[in-house]
């Protein structure tokens, strides 16, 4: 049964996890909705494969709690396993099956019934790109196509909420473009995805909410676009103008509102001293000085620089 529409996909309450005197994860509290493409964010040692390792119920916390769709996963472990689909960032696949062969075992392991597992096996190959390769041995198949392939094999019993673990780790970039787009698609489905990832300008573009932690801890949640503009201290505009540039740097130079002016090729860079100031004294500036102005935007900080900026590197 569907848990109510208003019940979020993954609550954690003061979720803890300690192994011996280390501190994986250190009361994290995180909401994560039913449909996003969640992006979880953090170095090597910040806790990502932990909090996911909790929520596909393979870990118990320390203390804290954490629901998936309603149901706690410990008390309602059998129940989580059931809604979720759990991709690590390394996994196994038995190289001397065929394809067909290696989905219909885990279709059986999660009891789907025999008449209907075969167009279950064809549907998931078919939406992750692998249906010419059905009856191939799986040993022959790319490195991109064994990671299709693994997709696959957590869709098999159709569940709700998938962890995906590093999945595009080490793929080519056409296919870790590839596995993108079959994420897209299966948001466009329903499906809530949380996906941890180093390749942070990829999940800039996929992800329409994200996480970043840090040691254990929760540094930020909430929209992409919330993380560039929130946690980034520093606002910078492009400017172009149809007179010359030194002119333009001059006058912006002078104004106590900006912090810097650079000249690249044939624009400026104008970084504010106050990232809450207001920016429109740039054009103003400007054009009551006669000076023509063609272009004036906002430099959009990557979440790439934002990290950097919010993380100190450390691990634990």
């Amino acid at each position: 049964m569907s848990a109510p529409p208003d019940i979020p996909a993954v609550q954690t309450v003061d979720l803890s996890r300690v192994y011996g005197s280390m501190v994986a994860l250190s009361s994290l509290n995180l909401t994560i909705n039913r449909g996003d493409l969640f992006g979880f964010i953090g170095s090597n040692g910040a806790g990502k494969t932990t909090t996911l390792r909790i929520l596909a119920t393979f870990l118990t916390p320390s203390s804290g709690r954490a629901e998936v769709l309603g149901y706690d996963v410990v008390r309602d472990a059998d129940r989580v396993r059931h809604l979720i689909g759990y991709m690590p960032d390394f996994f196994g696949v038995y190289k001397d099956m065929e394809v067909t062969e290696y989905l219909d075992f885990f279709g059986a392991c999660y009891k789907i019934p025999t008449a209907q597992r075969e167009k279950t096996v064809a549907d998931v190959l078919e939406l992750v790109g692998l249906s010419e390769k059905k009856g191939s041995l799986i040993g022959s198949l790319s490195r991109g196509m064994q990671q299709r392939l693994g997709l696959a094999r957590v869709l098999i019993h159709d569940p709700q909420l998938l962890l995906l673990d590093e999945p595009a780790s080490g793929l080519d970039p056409r296919a870790r473009i590839e596995m993108m787009a079959i994420l897209q698609e299966l948001q466009r489905m329903g499906k809530t995805i949380i996906i941890s990832s180093h390749i942070l300008s990829e999940l800039q573009t996929l992800c329409n909410r994200c996480c970043i932690i840090e040691r254990g801890k929760l540094i930020y949640s909430g929209p992409i676009k919330g993380a560039q503009t929130q946690l980034a201290d520093v606002r910078a505009f492009w400017v172009r103008v149809g007179s010359p540039l030194v002119t333009a740097r001059d006058l912006l130079a002078a104004r106590p509102e900006t912090y810097s002016v650079e000249v690249t090729d044939d624009r400026l860079k104008v970084v504010l001293a106050n990232s809450s100031s207001d920016p429109s004294y740039i054009p103003e500036t400007l054009v009551n000085a006669g000076v023509r102005l063609l272009e004036f935007r906002e430099d959009e900080i990557g979440l790439e620089e934002v990290f950097l900026r919010v993380t100190k590197g450390e691990t634990q």
